[in-house]
């Protein structure tokens, strides 16, 4: 198939070049010169394992190409996937302003029959605004209103998005007409050769069912960071409930880990559109505003920690902060509970040291090097020096370290761990003094 998806962010640029991959010829539109030309040269500008080469290869086949040629781009796709970003506005409420224009660029350009599928996350209704919004244009140029639009959100895991793409557990269609159902059933035929995954639905469903599902992700997370509070409380350790119930097979293992809170650029914006829907439409969502408040005190936790075991007031003090993307596997910092742990340490005096394997580029970006905020170039060289080792982001590199080292690299031998990554008794053989979240703190005996 000939295929266009406007965006070349994150969602657009794996949709695009995992459907070359499947031998489509997909065209890859964005009004960002800099960001066209970064691409058409080879470069890839986010951070996501496997891409660069799915890209690569696609590109130098032929099959994959990048443009800000609207008119061109239009001209090519019989099917034309929007996903362009969403971003939050002051109420909460998700901004359309760039799916609408980009459906206004279709209507402006489009000749003969198009299907129209919006891959960014939407709420409820924005699929009878881009229809409305496309009938428009074509009517303004005396064009027939032939095309179709669909809903076909995307449930990408940064981190492990070509897989998903590629190994999907589900691809939901949200169709009203049969040719449109069609079409997508074949252009997905490929990536469902050893099991049907393809669930048809209305359109407004299948708006739905996106932020439902971030949500449902976003309230365990909550629920076991509140857990992880009392757990402390009563002398419970989190990590043995969380493999307690996550053993039942109605709960399961996934997104039960206590830790700093959520971020990105998914659940946070997710979980305020669907309050704000809820709102609007008299029904207002009581569970979600618990998520979002347990969350943004979540993110306070590691600080609440480091204050109460050095004080309120950190001159001097020194920390090494271990991650700063919000997930492992990206280098994305949208909400990131990292930023913060950094404000606050600095606010109260202290030297910051981060490391990240991924986000030390866009970390510099957003919060600039100074006197007392320096970025290392190893996880071993920003322990230099610091009073203690702050654990933020759960990369795989960060989960065996040389304990007898970091006992000695320290100038206090203290480890805060915002992702419970150790064994307490390992920690404490090195001499470490471990302060988890949701388990018993514990030192040494000499300590």
């Amino acid at each position: 198939m000939k295929i266009t998806v406007i965006g070349t962010g994150y969602v657009g640029l794996v949709t695009g070049a995992c459907l070359a991959e499947m031998g489509n010829h997909v065209v890859c539109l964005d009004r960002d010169a800099a960001r066209v030309e970064t691409l058409q040269q080879g470069g890839i500008p986010i951070h996501e394992p496997g891409l660069d080469d799915v890209v690569r290869r696609n590109a130098q086949g032929g099959r994959l190409r990048f443009t800000t040629d609207v008119a061109e781009a239009v001209a090519h796709g019989s099917v034309v996937f929007i996903a362009v970003g969403t971003p939050p506005q002051e109420d909460g409420s998700a901004d359309l302003q760039h799916v609408l224009a980009a459906a206004r660029s279709v209507g402006e350009h489009m000749a003969g029959y198009r299907l129209i599928v919006n891959k960014s996350t939407v709420p409820v209704g924005t699929a009878e605004q881009v229809r409305h919004t496309l009938a428009q244009k074509l009517a303004a140029r005396g064009q027939p209103s032939d095309f179709s639009v669909v809903s076909n959100p995307e449930f990408l895991k940064e981190g492990s998005a070509v897989q998903d793409f590629m190994r999907p557990d589900r691809v939901i269609v949200g169709s009203d007409d049969e040719r449109a159902t069609a079409l997508m059933r074949s252009l997905y035929a490929p990536f469902m050769r050893n099991r049907e995954r393809l669930i048809e639905m209305d359109v407004r469903s299948a708006e739905f069912t996106k932020y439902a599902a971030n949500a449902m992700l976003a309230t365990r997370i909550s629920f076991m960071n509140e857990l992880a509070l009392l757990a402390e409380k009563l002398g419970a350790d989190i990590e043995n409930v969380r493999i307690g119930i996550g053993s039942d097979p109605r709960i399961g293992t996934h997104f039960l880990y206590a830790g700093t809170g959520y971020g990105g650029s998914c659940f946070p914006k997710d979980v305020r559109a669907m309050i704000h829907t809820g709102e609007a439409a008299g029904q207002p969502l009581q569970i979600l505003r618990a998520v979002q408040s347990v969350n943004e005190r979540q993110k306070q936790v590691l600080l609440d920690k480091i204050t109460a075991r050095f004080g309120a007031k950190l001159d001097g003090l020194r920390f090494a902060v271990w991650g700063l993307a919000f997930k492992p596997g990206t280098d994305d910092l949208r909400e990131a509970p990292s930023a913060t742990l950094v404000q606050g340490l600095l606010e109260r005096g202290a030297n910051v040291a981060a490391y990240d394997p991924q986000a030390m580029a866009a970390a510099q970006a957003q919060w600039p090097p100074h006197a007392r905020l320096n970025y290392a170039n190893s996880a071993h060289a920003a322990l230099h020096g610091a009073d203690a080792l702050v654990i933020v982001t759960e990369w795989k590199e960060f989960r065996s370290p040389d304990f007898a080292f970091l006992a000695s690299a320290l100038r206090q031998p203290i480890v805060v761990d915002g992702r419970n990554l150790f064994d307490p008794a390992t920690v404490l053989q090195a001499g470490l003094e471990y302060i988890p979240i949701g388990r018993r703190p514990a030192a040494p005996e000499n300590a």
